[in-house]
């Protein structure tokens, strides 16, 4: 007998796997024959790019490169200050389980140390610690059963369930571009170093498009011919559309953020340097749909028989953002009075715990200050850190939710109080996506037979036992719960162990009975 049935179509994204891996990628800076020989390192820094992903059977690669500046002291008379750039190409393979080509990849990442070491006047070993962060979603279209038309006097058991569905995705790539002067009084020798840094993420819907936009935040640090350390701080928005049929105010959004590659050109007559950052933006929107499954079926007339496949998907996704203001003083003697040039600013999350209505986070800010020195008649640097913990507090938090946490340095302000004591003041933005892992069991094929025949009633007495519900005894019985409770006068689904209950069996007649 061929079923009639009605079905609701969705398109779930699951997450496959995640993995965080930390890598090493090392590579020997050399110093032009035009530079000076090195004495010692004073600061390291550096971007990551990345050109290429690529998802293989069971493994990711992508590839990029770390545009380092290496700021040092020189072996010379006349000068106290040069700089080194170039850029540690790499290659990685990451082994995830069960990831095919087909599917999404989110990738994040993110410097957490950078060490040089001087072998030599000439040469230099640049170690640089990355991290990363790699998500593979699948999308999966699945048919979920709503109605069965066809099947007589059939029995449902209905379960209601929230899950999030995909409403679409895509990718756009933006630059970040803009001209950056400085003083026209200043001779520009060289840049010292380019820190740039995505900040500052919106999101919004607008006819059937997501507008992403966000802040670059670009700190330059360059050397005039006159021996001094100059800085350019801006910020240089970067937004993009990206094309999402059907998408509404209610949807959530999740966005990724990646820099592709960085151009800093100097214009020495016109005393400006131009920055240009390439972005590439990704963008998934989810939706909520509230869908009653068939989780169990059977006729009181009829042989029924089915298989189920079980689904796993995401519920309850939802986004948090949270700002932490940290204010400390610590002591640098080293610092006295001079100036601060710059401060490199890279705050890690050491550990995570997840309990249920909050999440507490510990970690560290690790700051390097780089300022004038008296003693070395240029510049030299100081590292320090600043540890910090964290309580967000959300009713959606519970200790089995999957939480993904991106951190980021949003403001800062440091203060000379007097000789060595500095006034820190940090601002760290916590972004938080979170969601539910979800199981649910979807009926596949079903099969229908006609029943054999059988006496018109048979009462029987049957004994409540443990993990018995009324839908089990019902089934068992090719009854109905109606017929159950009307015949034990029950009010209520309720049953107690060790209970007597008097069962009607059903047949092909049961329509006559049926409450």
């Amino acid at each position: 007998m061929e079923v009639d049935v009605n079905k609701q179509e969705l398109t779930i994204n699951k997450l496959i796997g995640r993995k965080s891996k930390n890598v090493i990628i090392e590579g020997d800076v050399i110093v032009p024959d035009v530079k000076p020989d090195i004495l010692n390192s004073i600061d390291c820094d550096g971007n990551v790019c990345i050109y290429k992903k690529e998802i293989l059977d069971g493994k990711v690669r992508f590839d990029g490169a770390i545009n380092l500046y290496l700021v040092y002291l020189p072996d010379s008379d006349t000068e106290t200050t040069r700089a080194l750039t170039t850029n540690l190409d790499f290659s990685q393979i990451v082994e995830i389980e069960n990831c095919k080509p087909y599917m999404d990849l989110i990738a994040t990442t993110k410097i957490k140390n950078i060490e040089c070491q001087v072998l030599n006047g000439r040469k230099i070993k640049a170690r640089v610690e990355l991290e990363i962060d790699l998500q593979i979603y699948s999308n999966e279209n699945i048919e979920v059963l709503k109605e069965i038309k066809n099947i007589s006097n059939i029995q449902v058991l209905n379960s209601e369930m929230t899950i999030n569905t995909l409403v679409g995705k895509g990718i756009t790539k933006s630059y970040a571009k803009d001209t950056l002067a400085y003083s026209e009084t200043d001779n520009l020798a060289e840049v010292l170093k380019v820190k740039v840094d995505i900040i500052n993420r919106e999101m919004k819907t607008s006819y059937n498009k997501v507008l992403v936009k966000a802040d670059t935040r670009v700190k330059i640090m360059y050397l005039t011919e006159e021996g001094y350390v100059k800085n350019i701080n801006t910020n240089i928005p970067v937004m993009g559309f990206i094309d999402i049929p059907n998408i509404s105010e209610e949807n959530i959004i999740n966005t990724n953020y990646e820099m592709k590659n960085i151009l800093v050109k100097p214009n020495r007559e016109e005393h400006s340097i131009y920055v240009e950052v390439e972005v590439e933006i990704g963008c998934m929107v989810y939706g909520t749909n509230n869908i009653q499954l068939i989780q169990d079926m059977y006729s009181t007339i009829e042989n029924i028989d089915f298989t189920t496949k079980c689904i796993e998907t995401e519920s309850n996704r939802t986004n948090k953002r949270e700002i932490c203001n940290i204010t400390e003083q610590i002591s640098i003697p080293e610092i006295s009075s001079n100036e601060i040039y710059d401060v490199d600013i890279n705050p890690i999350i050491n550990n995570t715990k997840i309990l249920n209505g909050r999440v507490l986070y510990e970690g560290e800010i690790n700051l390097n200050f780089i300022f004038s020195s008296n003693v070395l008649m240029g510049v030299d640097s100081r590292k320090y850190v600043v540890p910090f913990n964290l309580e967000i507090e959300n009713e959606n938090i519970n200790s089995k939710k999957r939480i993904n946490t991106e951190i980021e340095c949003v403001g800062d302000d440091f203060s000379i109080i007097s000789d060595g004591n500095i006034e820190c003041k940090i601002n760290l933005c916590f972004d938080l996506e979170m969601a539910d892992s979800k199981k649910i069991n979807l009926i596949d094929e079903i099969k229908v037979s006609n029943s054999e025949e059988q006496e018109i009633c048979n009462m029987v007495v049957y004994i409540v036992k443990h993990g018995d519900t009324l839908w089990s005894i019902a089934k068992k019985y090719r009854t109905t719960i109606d017929n159950i409770k009307k015949i034990n006068e029950l009010e209520n689904d309720n049953l107690n162990v060790g209970e007597k209950l008097y069962i009607q069996r059903c047949c092909e007649n049961t329509k006559k009975y049926a409450v």
